[in-house]
């Protein structure tokens, strides 16, 4: 099997960016979020189940899951967040287990924001974690998403704490300038992991 590297961080910590980076390297990814969209695609069992829990509301025009409006109703409601994470974490779990065991290069990047929270450790050789500070992602998922102040404060509760995210890595990335500026010293800093992780999952293999 793969050497597996998790990839994780809090929301606004700039995980996607570092993604494509080592994915411009050749890395394979295996990313929890695009998984969690495809099992809930448009005409997927999954879907059915969800409208008939939530109702119609949670569609869009074209019948695709609104994502927003499903949102908004899990998590001002634990109930109702815990019923839906019971119906999609063993299907996306299973999707990413078959994906990882398919993968054949030396090692693939296992990009997950919740790798802690659902306990999925247990597969990574190493972990990666994308470090800014709180105030940081606020102000940044404020800008990319426009989701008002207190929805992204519920979903940054949600998450472990930095301090116990950070316990758990083996390597960091702290990504807390502006991008436009750090951009060569994130490139660099990926290439030397890279170079890293092909060393490690050799090890292994010899």
């Amino acid at each position: 099997m793969t050497y597996i590297v998790g990839l994780t961080g809090g929301i606004g910590s700039g995980k996607s960016t570092i993604t494509h980076l080592f994915s411009d390297l050749g890395v394979p990814i295996v990313d929890a979020d695009i998984i969690a969209r495809e099992v809930v695609e448009k005409g997927s069992p999954l879907l059915e189940q969800i409208v008939g829990h939530f109702g119609e509301a949670v569609l869009l025009e074209n019948g695709e899951l609104n994502r927003a409006a499903l949102r908004q109703q899990v998590f001002a409601n634990e109930a109702e967040k815990n019923w839906l994470d019971g119906l999609l974490h063993p299907a996306i779990r299973e999707a990413m287990l078959e994906q990882l065991s398919a993968q054949t290069a030396p090692y693939t990047l296992f990009v997950v924001p919740l790798l802690i929270e659902n306990n999925l450790t247990e597969l990574c050789q190493r972990i990666l974690v994308i470090d800014v500070p709180p105030q940081t992602q606020l102000t940044r998922a404020m800008k990319r998403d426009q989701n008002n102040l207190e929805q992204i404060q519920r979903i940054m509760n949600a998450q472990v704490s930095r301090t116990e995210r950070l316990k758990w890595a083996t390597e960091i990335i702290n990504n807390d300038k502006d991008l436009a500026e750090n951009l060569p010293h994130l490139k660099q800093k990926v290439l030397e992991l890279h170079r890293f992780y092909l060393q490690q999952a050799e090890a292994i293999h010899v």
